[in-house]
């Protein structure tokens, strides 16, 4: 089972959610803290963190950030509300997933598994492709940009292996909703958007003039190298 670190600063829903884990298998570390929370990824060295919004002093948002400048260990947030202004923001930041509460443990361990999946690429497409400065290994899961590794979070990776397997097919939002995040129902679009948004500024240059990922609007996303 995985190795999560929980940073929640709700009491209840720390000893909750720890419980549950437990319960199931999963090595579970608990922090009230953003502070703490980051303090025990050297110590736990966990694979994967369930990140609170709403914490007190530095906030899930600036926790995540932190996060995303040393690792590209999966995070799915926590947010006590489904605002999509907060949930927009904890996807611009990094996160890979978020789960409103409260929630089940089921659910919660659900999400935990499907992004951890994220980390095997699809099955079929073995080798390295090269689209000009942009290199995918995919037997090594690992993208370079002239010459140069690209850190990519789980599920960016994924989103790109899924979109590149298959060039100049049209995807639409609901389809890779269903292949990178295992989710199958439409409020989520906003997933893949915002995932989109944060590959571009890591393989395009410039991120606003596309020349892989093309938007087909009204229909989806689409790998396209210009």
């Amino acid at each position: 089972m995985s190795r999560v670190l929980l940073i929640e600063d709700d009491h209840s829903v720390r000893e909750g959610v720890g419980l549950g884990l437990r319960r199931r298998g999963h090595a579970v570390h608990a922090a009230e803290t953003g502070e703490a929370g980051l303090a025990a990824l050297t110590e736990f060295r966990p694979e994967l963190v369930l990140l609170d919004l709403m914490l007190p002093g530095m906030n899930g948002v600036q926790v995540c950030r932190r996060i995303r400048e040393q690792s590209q260990l999966p995070v799915i947030m926590l947010t006590a509300r489904g605002d999509d202004f907060d949930i927009v923001i904890g996807l611009e930041a990094g996160a890979d997933d978020y789960i409103v509460k409260p929630a089940r443990t089921e659910v919660i361990e659900a999400r935990i598994r499907a992004v951890l999946r994220r980390l095997t690429g699809p099955a079929g497409h073995p080798g390295t492709e090269r689209y000009g400065e942009l290199t995918i290994d995919r037997a090594g899961l690992t993208v370079t940009k002239s010459g140069e590794r690209l850190p990519l979070a789980p599920s960016e990776l994924k989103l790109l292996l899924h979109l590149s397997a298959a060039p100049e097919q049209v995807f639409s939002r609901q389809q890779l909703l269903e292949y990178v995040w295992d989710h199958s129902y439409h409020a989520d679009a906003r997933l893949v958007d915002a995932c989109v948004r944060r590959l571009r500024h890591k393989i395009e240059d410039p991120a606003d003039r596309p020349r892989y990922i093309q938007t087909v609007r009204g229909f989806g996303y689409r790998f396209g190298p210009l």
